[in-house]
């Protein structure tokens, strides 16, 4: 097992499950997150926005801050942050938003989720007026200035910073002013999800909500994409091993539970499903697990900061 020699190879899935150094991925994760918001009512401009494990691009922001946001966090355990890069990928956002991209779509990126009914730019939430004022090209430079001075806010007060750790107290001045906190197949790799859901409530301002796809599939080189809870607690220590995280085998309904009673209420929950292994397969400490926990596979869920 590659947890004890830290430990098993683990399954890679097309970019990104953090992040992603394809600028056409990054604008169709984002544009999905923006989509639903304004399917299920929410905000779709915002002034702040943090996105949680963004990883070796901080792209999917950079869409973000090109759709109208001029504070962007990225919030990480290591600081990933390959400049060059990213500048690459903020030409090529600019380029995609510019021609009003459509939305790539699960032939381009069959892991994506969630899935689309239309694949269309979202004209009636990026209006060509807005659009225009958007990508003025005095605003894309202020917003360059500050991606290649990451941390400094510049004179246009536009601001991309990385927080790491992330559950640290680098933010104690910003607490109750982000609008928005997103991520795309992080949350699963988070231990302490009450503690994480707490800590994000505390940034959210009052009108904030987080979004967040999850993806509660198995990543390593197993059969099945649920084999995680064929595993006793005592096998999973030894997979893991020395890694600082993988995932944390939680079910769709813990989030659940955990968002609801760290003060948010759920506005969308939308659910894929998928067979996998069966019931009599589970290790003794999921015996409990629910039917419906046991073949959903992933879910996107907005949720909205109660108080």
């Amino acid at each position: 097992m590659s947890g004890l020699k830290t430990y098993l190879p683990l399954k890679k899935k097309e970019a990104g499950g953090g992040g992603t150094l394809s600028a056409r991925y990054c604008y169709s994760v984002w544009l999905r997150h923006l989509v639903i918001a304004h399917q299920n009512g929410l905000p779709t401009h915002f002034n702040s926005v943090a996105e949680l494990g963004p990883g070796d691009s901080i792209g999917t922001g950079l869409a973000a801050i090109l759709t109208g946001a001029k504070k962007y966090y990225a919030f990480d355990v290591v600081n990933y942050a390959a400049n060059e890069e990213n500048i690459r990928v903020f030409d090529e956002l600019v380029e995609l938003f510019k021609k009003r991209e459509k939305i790539p779509d699960n032939k381009e990126f069959p892991f994506i989720r969630p899935l689309m009914e239309s694949h269309e730019f979202p004209c009636n939430i990026l209006p060509d007026e807005l659009l225009d004022t958007l990508l003025d090209e005095k605003r894309i430079t202020s917003i360059r200035n500050a991606l290649l001075n990451i941390g400094e806010e510049t004179s246009d007060n536009y601001l991309i910073s990385y927080i790491v750790p992330w559950d640290s107290n680098k933010l104690m001045r910003e607490i109750g002013t982000i609008d928005i906190v997103f991520s795309q197949a992080v949350i699963q790799c988070i231990e302490d999800i009450d503690k994480a859901f707490k800590i994000l409530h505390e940034w959210l301002s009052n009108k904030g909500f987080m979004s967040h796809q999850i993806d509660f599939s198995t990543l390593l080189p197993t059969e099945k994409w649920n084999e995680h809870w064929t595993y006793s607690e005592l096998i999973w220590k030894l997979i893991k091993g020395r890694r600082t995280y993988l995932f944390n085998r939680s079910p769709h309904s813990f989030y659940i539970k955990s968002l609801e009673k760290c003060g948010f209420s759920i506005a969308c929950d939308i659910r894929e499903k998928l067979e996998g292994i069966s019931r009599k397969e589970l290790s003794s400490n999921w015996l409990t697990i629910s039917d419906e926990d046991l073949n959903t596979t992933c879910t996107f869920i907005q949720a909205i900061k109660k108080y």
